[in-house]
């Protein structure tokens, strides 16, 4: 029986309060520690307050499931802690969100370059359902399967590692592993909480679509 392990740290609340706000705060600063600029890390305190999850409390610790063996999808305050990291053995980094916008991460080749051995590849991709993901969902599998092939283990992350970083680990499920789109989320969901945008889903769908014809064919 397979075994994941999980590094889900961050605990669950149902009411939205002056503490949650506190912990989110702290949440925030922590990623300003790792070095990301003071206006994309406040910028994100109100996006938080905007998305569906927002009454979630948040500890500045890394959060991060093995949602299939030798596949980790995470947040930034996971990717950005190079020290766990390496305590982790995870040798490749896929960065969904690369840049400086808000909940965006600010992470490149150069970041890692004190990492010997460790991979990087960054998307730089918005949380939005008009996003235009599906472009880069055979290289996400391509880099995702190269490091579990190897033996690696591969870090997808985004900035809370439930839209962008669970949409591509989805795809590399359905591309390289021959599910279907319902067993890819049954696979992830089980595992982690994951709530890829609308048009992800509807990408996700279309690949699902594409890729049942091709096995037909």
């Amino acid at each position: 029986m397979l075994c994941y392990r999980q590094y889900s740290l961050f605990p669950r609340s149902h009411s939205y309060c002056a503490a949650t706000e506190q912990r989110v705060g702290s949440y925030l600063r922590t990623l300003m520690s790792f070095g990301s600029s003071p206006s994309s890390v406040l910028s994100s305190l109100s996006s938080f307050r905007s998305r569906p999850f927002a009454d979630i409390s948040y500890n500045p610790t890394p959060d991060l499931n093995e949602v299939y063996p030798g596949l980790y999808v995470g947040d930034a305050v996971a990717a950005k802690d190079k020290a766990f990291l390496k305590r982790m053995g995870i040798n490749y980094v896929l960065n969904t969100a690369e840049g400086t916008r808000y909940t965006q991460v600010d992470t490149n080749h150069l970041y890692y370059r004190d990492c010997p051995g460790l991979r990087y590849k960054g998307f730089q991709l918005m949380d939005l359902p008009s996003t235009d993901i599906s472009r880069y969902f055979h290289i996400a599998a391509n880099f995702i399967d190269e490091g579990i092939s190897s033996g690696g283990r591969v870090l997808v992350h985004c900035f809370m590692g439930v839209s962008r970083s669970a949409t591509c680990a989805l795809a590399f499920l359905m591309i390289k592993r021959g599910m279907s789109l319902t067993e890819a989320l049954s696979t992830v969901r089980c595992r982690r909480d994951i709530h890829p945008n609308e048009g992800f889903i509807r990408q996700l769908q279309q690949l699902d679509r594409e890729l049942r014809l091709n096995r037909i064919r």
